[in-house]
């Protein structure tokens, strides 16, 4: 082999100049390429020829196997080799050329290069060769001058890269729609953007360390909304601090309208039709590559939309529930309520299911639906009571036995309704929970309640969770039938009926629910 003798082949080499964001990561800054020959004074040669070349930046890092077995090892172990420099005649006459088809057929790697260098052309014909094995050039080694070789092995390179950048762009893309179809079903604001923030680490294959900003358009505050990794505690505060090192790239995209990528703050923007700004900083450790920033724009386009969604969702949510809250207001007034008892209901409901959760008791019928909806479920509690006249309803001394029955009968009442609203709904939703709760909030563990005597876990846990609510709550305050009754004994009297009338895993996280905020028991 020669040494270059002038710059013919020099074309291969240039390139737009390299961008500050084109770099590369620190583990794949060289180029690695494995050399598979049993000749010693072959990979001696090679490693001379190759020993200054360099490409886009990037030195060669050489890796040498002296026979077909060590190579599909190396090969196997070995990330990233972009290029192998194969012989075909080693430990069998066709060794290289059974390794070519391993590397295509066990290891599915379609885009390293491999080009096949043989001494003995005659044995491996390059017409057959190229036809029946997925290689992408054949070369004899009588012909590899070292410009030969720089070219082939250049022309190798650039063909990888190429390669390399369709399939991160195929492996991004498939994130991207995996990912934001996932965030489609999230309807909680926070919940959904600490998902976008993993999502764009799972894009970029770093750490999760980012953070997730909503500007208000009326005020202009920047409201943290989701913070991972090592920013973190920036959830902990409602605004965005101006003195911290993020906040000049966030405010520059905000004011702007533009993603930034200002190494090592990279911001992406996003506009929804709501006309409501978002900016997801995230801060990986080397500048993010063009297909990088191309791959996250993409990302932010589809999810505009989900932000649109989860906002129209929140407005239909609070809509529902204000007319939830309406309906029961209306019960609670005509069974003679001073207000505010259905919204404690509400709250003490989701705080005892949310304990029992953490203490892991019914895991089983703790699902995440009824975790989510029984605070609106048990504002509907005694809806039935709409229908139960008020002549009974309002009577202020002992009902007779069948005033009795007819006031008994508002949980018939109200579970049938509800029941028949909630079949227009495909799925579980807050109106069957709702059902559950007016029909059987009224039955004891011990099976002595009304209206079908329901024992134990016979009666929904939805509906043994308001029991303990209603009468805590009704007690704890004032009614135009009587007035309220110090804390203590109404914490008492629930203890005295854990058992018989409440489920006692109940009545154990209320306890701990009060003692954790005691405005529950004010």
């Amino acid at each position: 082999m020669t040494e270059p003798a002038g710059s013919e082949d020099d074309w291969l080499l240039e390139e737009e100049e390299e961008q500050p964001g084109d770099s590369m990561p620190p583990e794949q800054r060289l180029w690695r390429v494995l050399i598979v020959d049993d000749d010693q004074d072959v990979h001696a040669v090679t490693r001379l020829a190759l020993r200054n070349v360099s490409f886009k930046g990037r030195e060669l890092e050489l890796f040498s196997a002296y026979s077909a077995r060590e190579g599909f090892k190396i090969l196997s172990e070995t990330p990233d080799i972009a290029l192998v420099l194969l012989d075909v005649v080693m430990e069998t006459d066709d060794a290289g050329l059974l390794l070519a088809r391993r590397i295509r057929e066990e290891l599915h790697n379609a885009i390293v290069r491999v080009v096949l260098r043989t001494g003995q052309p005659g044995q491996a014909p390059e017409q057959r060769v190229i036809i029946e094995y997925d290689i992408n050039d054949y070369k004899a080694k009588t012909e590899l001058t070292t410009q030969k070789l720089f070219t082939t092995v250049i022309s190798a390179l650039r063909a990888y890269e190429s390669l390399n950048m369709l399939e991160r762009s195929r492996v991004g893309l498939g994130k991207i729609l995996a990912g934001a179809t996932n965030l489609y079903q999230i309807h909680s604001l926070r919940e959904f953007a600490s998902g976008v923030l993993n999502q764009v680490s799972a894009i970029l294959d770093v750490g999760a360390d980012g953070v997730l900003c909503l500007m208000q358009q009326d005020t202009g505050d920047t409201t943290v909304v989701a913070a991972t990794g090592n920013y973190s505690p920036l959830a902990e505060g409602e605004h965005m601090p101006t003195d911290h090192s993020l906040w000049p790239t966030i405010a520059k995209a905000f004011a702007t309208k533009k993603s930034q990528f200002e190494h090592p703050a990279n911001v992406l923007f996003i506009h929804t039709q709501e006309k409501r700004d978002v900016a997801i900083s995230v801060t990986p450790p080397w500048p993010l590559a063009q297909i990088q920033r191309d791959l996250l724009e993409v990302f932010c386009e589809r999810i505009a939309a989900a932000f649109d969604n989860l906002y129209v969702y929140g407005q239909l949510r609070k809509a529902q529930e204000a007319t939830v809250v309406a309906l029961a207001d209306l019960a609670e007034f005509r069974d003679g309520g001073v207000g505010g008892h259905v919204r404690r209901v509400q709250r003490l409901s989701t705080a005892i299911a949310e304990r029992m959760k953490e203490r892991g008791v019914y895991q089983d019928e703790l699902t995440p639906q009824l975790l989510d909806m029984i605070g609106l479920a048990s504002i509907l509690h005694d809806v039935g009571k709409v229908a139960t006249p008020d002549a009974i309803l309002l009577k202020p001394g002992p009902h007779t036995p069948e005033e009795k029955t007819v006031m008994q009968d508002h949980a018939n009442v109200g579970r049938t309704v509800l029941e028949r609203a909630a079949k227009m709904v495909d799925g579980p939703s807050y109106l069957t929970y709702g059902a559950e709760i007016a029909g059987a909030h009224h039955e004891h563990f011990d099976g002595r309640g009304y209206p079908n005597g329901l024992k134990g876990r016979e009666i929904p846990l939805s509906a043994r969770i308001v029991a303990v609510v209603d009468v805590f709550d009704s007690l704890l305050h004032e009614r135009t039938y009587k007035d309220p009754w110090p804390h203590p004994d109404v914490m008492a009297y629930i203890r005295e009926r854990s058992g018989t009338q409440f489920d006692p895993e109940v009545v154990l996280a209320l306890a701990d629910v009060v003692a954790r905020d005691p405005d529950f028991g004010a």
